[in-house]
């Protein structure tokens, strides 16, 4: 009762100081890109570029791709690509975000803990507008908007909660061991290859998919894929929700918990 109470106050300590998280958001967006000549763009150019090369592997080099449906390879990878750029940038950034503003953790009295937030929240600005690419791409090649696209914001809290709990956690770590960063950095390399986002999970054997899906990751690409180009509600995956669900409860208690208990020393080691 004691942690649901604190998380509780989180909360309310969150809507409370929501003025302040809304413009350290803004804040923190236009310093990353504050100087440049083409400014925010490069927020896009990117992520973007990146998809329109493997786009032009597969289906201008190759000519061959991962079974789709039906459904153009360029379109089929996007539905991957967008989510996965949202949960590598978040937790990139959102793992180093204390160390980044330490003189906030120093010198102002202000509820650390939101710190993660306002790097999720600068990712989850990037996410929405290639979120809309990504709908516009669809409108491009001819298809309608469906009931089913209705879930997408169902898709995005589910990576919003579970980037909250995994960045809590990476976070607070991050100030005492600096290799924490690097290990991020190369399990997002690791992840990207092992989540079927340029190739399908039908190609592996059945009895080993289990093991894939145990990557949180697959359950948002799948599920946005479900959203845009297999038609399918997400309480039909009822066993992997369930599952994704249970992980991201455990990630926000766990995350909640050791940066509580390491938060009164982040002082003295910045």
């Amino acid at each position: 009762m004691r942690y649901i109470r604190e998380f509780y106050r989180f909360l309310k300590h969150i809507y409370n100081s929501r003025e302040l998280l809304f413009v350290l958001i803004k804040n923190d967006f236009k310093k990353q890109y504050l100087g440049s000549y083409l400014g925010f763009v490069w927020a896009f150019i990117q992520p973007l570029t990146f998809i329109v090369v493997i786009w032009f592997v597969f289906e201008i080099g190759f000519r061959s791709g991962p079974a789709t449906s039906g459904t153009p390879f360029f379109l089929w990878l996007i539905c991957g690509m967008v989510p996965w750029f949202f949960i590598s940038n978040a937790l990139t950034s959102g793992t180093n975000t204390i160390v980044n503003n330490a003189f906030l953790v120093k010198k102002v009295a202000f509820r650390v803990s939101i710190l993660p937030l306002v790097e999720l929240g600068s990712a989850l600005i990037i996410h929405l507008a290639l979120v809309g690419f990504l709908v516009i791409a669809f409108l491009l090649y001819g298809y309608r908007p469906t009931v089913y696209w209705l879930q997408l914001p169902f898709y995005i809290l589910c990576s919003v909660l579970l980037l909250l709990g995994l960045s809590w956690l990476t976070s607070a770590i991050r100030v005492f061991i600096k290799d924490v960063g690097q290990m991020i950095a190369v399990l997002m390399q690791l992840g990207f290859w092992a989540t079927p986002i340029f190739w399908s999970i039908d190609m592996i054997p059945t009895k080993y998919q289990w093991v894939l899906k145990l990557n949180p990751a697959f359950y948002i690409v799948e599920g946005y894929r479900d959203t845009f180009v297999t038609k399918v509600w997400f309480w039909e995956h009822q066993n992997i929700t369930f599952y994704y669900f249970g992980l991201t409860l455990l990630c926000l208690a766990l995350g909640a918990i050791v940066f509580k208990r390491l938060r009164p020393h982040f002082g003295d080691v910045l």
